[in-house]
C-alpha cells in the first residue's frame, strides 16, 4: 500500500542548496567522497559486532552496578528476584524478536518511529516523535549523563562527595564529547562503542569471577531459603517486573539504525538474540554474585551494590569500580545518541521536522543536524530542569509506543500479508508481548495516576502541534522566506546535503 510523505516543516525543496553547499566548499570536499564511490549518504558501516555493541552497550548501563535492589525489595526474596530477572530476559527477547521481524522487513531507519508510521499512518507515529523530541530523549540522555558525571569524579573526590556543580560540568563535557564523535565519524563511533561494551563487560566479569568463585567455595547462606513464601510480596511482583523490564531496555535501538546495517536480513536478528542471550546471561549471573558475598539485607541497605560488593571482596580495587560504572554509563549515551539521531533524521526525511535534520555532511558522511538537535535542549534540562520529575511524566509513554508499534507487526500481518519477512515470529510471541507492554502502561496510571496524567495530557500536545506544523502549510510569505533562509544558512554553516538516492 503506497503512502503518501507529508509535507515538510519548512516547505523548501530538498536540492535547493546543494549548488550553494558545493560552491562554497574547496574541492577537496569531493576528492574526500571519491573512494566511496563520490556519493554522499549514510554507509552500511554497521556489521556484526558493531550490531551486538549497540545493543549491549545500551542495554547494560549503571543499573546493574549500583541498584538491582529494586527488583529484590518488590519480590521479597532472593529466588522471586532471579525467577524476575529471567521472566523479564525472556519477555524482553520476545519484544526484541518482534523487532527483528519489523526491522527485516521494514528496511528503514528510526525504530518505534518508523514502524507507528508504516502501520498506523503520520498522526500517531508524530505524536510518538514530539513526545520524544519536547521530553523523553534529551531527559533520559541528561539523566544517564548525570551518572557518568558523578562516578567519573568519585575516585577524585573519595571520601568526599562530589559537588553538584562539578557534576554538572562534568555531564555537560562528556554530553559535547559524544556529541562530538557522533557528528565527526560513523566508523569512530562504532568503535568507540565496541571499546565501551567490552569494558563493561569487563567489569560484570570482574564482579561474576570472584562472586562465583565464593559461591563454590561454599558461601551458600542467601540461596539456603530462596523461596520463603512468607517473604514473598504478591502486590509488589507487578513492581518487580516493571523494574526488570527497564533494566532490559534498550533492545530496540539497532531497529534505529537499521539503513546502516550490513546485511540486515541477517544482522539483525542475530545481533538481537546473541546481544539479548549475554545481557541475560550478565544480569543473572552478576545477581548470583552479589548474593554469594552480600545478604539480601546488606543489598537492600546499598546504594550502589556494585560498590559495596568491591569493598567487601576486592580491597583496595574497589577505587576503580567508579570508573567501570562510568564508562558503562558513557556508553549508553553514545549508544543511545547515535540510534535516535537516524530517528530524527528519518522523521525530517519524511517532513515531520524542518529538512535540514534529514541532510548530511558532505565529507563525514554523518547525519550532523540530526546529532546535535539535541544538544542545547539537553544542557538547557541538565542546568535548569528538573529532569526526575520529566522522566516520571513521560516513562510510561515509552512502553505505551513500544507496545503499539508491536501490536502494528500484528495488524501488517493481515493487512499487508504480501509483504516480504525474512525473519518472522509466531504470532504469540508479539502478542505476548505487547500485552506485558500495555500491563506496565496500565499499572503507571494504578500507581502514580498523577504524574503519569501529566505526562499523557503533554504527549497529547502533540496533536495540535501535528495540525499547526504540519497539515496546516499555508504560512505567510515573509515567514515561508525567513524559513527557507534559515534552512539554506544552516545547510551552508554545517557543510550538509540531502543524501543522495
Amino acid at each position: 500500500m503506497p503512502r503518501k510523505t507529508v509535507p515538510s516543516m519548512t516547505g523548501e525543496s530538498p536540492t535547493l542548496v546543494r549548488s550553494a553547499v558545493n560552491s562554497s566548499t574547496k574541492p577537496s570536499l569531493h576528492t574526500e567522497a571519491e573512494p566511496h564511490g563520490g556519493k554522499v549518504e549514510l554507509r552500511k558501516k554497521v556489521t556484526l559486532l558493531r550490531g551486538i555493541s549497540i545493543i549491549i552497550g545500551t542495554i547494560i548501563g549503571a543499573g546493574i552496578f549500583i541498584s538491582p535492589k529494586g527488583i529484590l525489595k518488590h519480590s521479597g526474596s532472593v529466588g522471586m528476584s532471579l525467577v524476575v530477572w529471567i521472566a523479564c530476559g525472556i519477555l524482553s527477547l520476545f519484544g526484541a524478536l518482534s523487532y527483528a521481524e519489523l526491522g527485516t522487513s521494514i528496511k528503514k531507519s528510526g525504530g518505534h518511529y518508523t514502524y507507528i508510521l508504516e502501520a498506523f499512518g503520520p498522526q500517531v507515529a508524530f505524536v510518538r516523535l514530539w513526545a520524544d523530541m519536547i521530553a523523553i530523549r534529551p531527559a533520559g540522555l541528561a539523566v544517564i549523563s548525570l551518572a557518568f558525571g558523578r562516578y567519573v569524579l568519585e575516585p577524585i573526590f573519595m571520601p568526599c562527595g562530589v559537588p553538584p556543580l562539578a557534576i554538572k560540568l562534568a555531564t555537560a563535557i562528556g554530553i559535547t564529547m559524544v556529541m562530538y564523535i557522533n557528528s565527526m565519524s560513523v566508523s569512530w563511533t562504532a568503535r568507540l562503542q565496541i571499546f565501551l561494551t567490552f569494558s563493561k563487560l569487563l567489569a560484570i566479569a570482574i564482579i561474576i569471577v570472584p562472586g562465583l568463585y565464593q559461591l563454590f567455595k561454599g558461601e551458600t547462606k542467601s540461596f539456603t531459603k530462596m523461596f520463603e513464601v512468607d517473604s514473598v510480596q504478591l502486590k509488589g511482583l507487578p513492581l518487580a517486573f516493571y523494574s526488570g523490564m527497564y533494566a532490559y531496555a534498550g533492545w530496540f535501538y539497532l531497529n534505529f539504525v537499521t539503513e546502516e546495517v550490513d546485511n540486515p536480513e541477517r544482522t539483525v536478528p542475530l545481533a538481537i538474540c546473541i546481544s539479548m542471550v549475554i545481557v541475560m546471561l550478565c544480569y543473572i549471573l552478576a545477581n548470583v554474585a552479589y548474593f554469594a558475598v552480600m545478604s539480601a539485607e546488606e543489598l537492600l541497605a546499598s546504594d550502589a551494590v556494585a560498590v559495596t560488593f568491591a569493598e567487601k571482596l576486592l580491597g583496595n580495587f574497589s577505587v576503580a569500580v567508579p570508573v567501570f560504572v562510568a564508562l558503562s554509563c558513557l556508553g549508553s549515551m553514545n549508544g543511545c545518541l547515535f540510534a535516535f539521531s537516524r530517528m530524527f533524521f528519518v522523521a525530517s526525511r519524511e517532513g515531520h521536522l524542518p529538512e535540514v535534520l534529514s541532510m548530511i555532511h558532505i565529507r563525514r558522511h554523518t547525519p550532523l543536524p540530526a546529532v546535535i538537535v539535541l544538544y542545547p535542549i539537553t544542557l538547557f534540562i541538565l542546568f535548569v530542569g528538573d529532569i526526575y520529575s520529566l522522566l516520571n511524566f513521560m516513562s510510561f509513554l515509552r512502553w505505551l509506543f513500544i507496545g503499539v508499534a508491536v501490536v502494528g507487526l500484528i495488524y501488517l500481518r493481515y493487512t499487508r500479508p504480501d509483504m516480504p519477512r525474512p525473519f518472522k515470529v509466531p504470532l504469540f510471541i508479539p502478542a505476548l508481548f505487547s500485552f506485558t507492554s500495555f500491563f506496565m502502561v496500565f499499572l503507571s496510571l494504578y500507581s502514580d495516576p498523577v504524574n503519569t496524567g501529566i505526562g499523557f495530557a503533554i504527549s497529547l500536545t502533540g496533536i495540535p502541534a501535528y495540525y499547526i506544523f504540519i497539515v496546516f502549510n499555508r504560512r505567510p510569505k515573509w515567514l515561508q522566506s525567513l524559513l527557507d533562509s534559515m534552512n539554506r544558512s544552516l545547510q551552508i554553516i554545517m557543510e550538509v546535503i540531502p543524501a543522495e538516492q
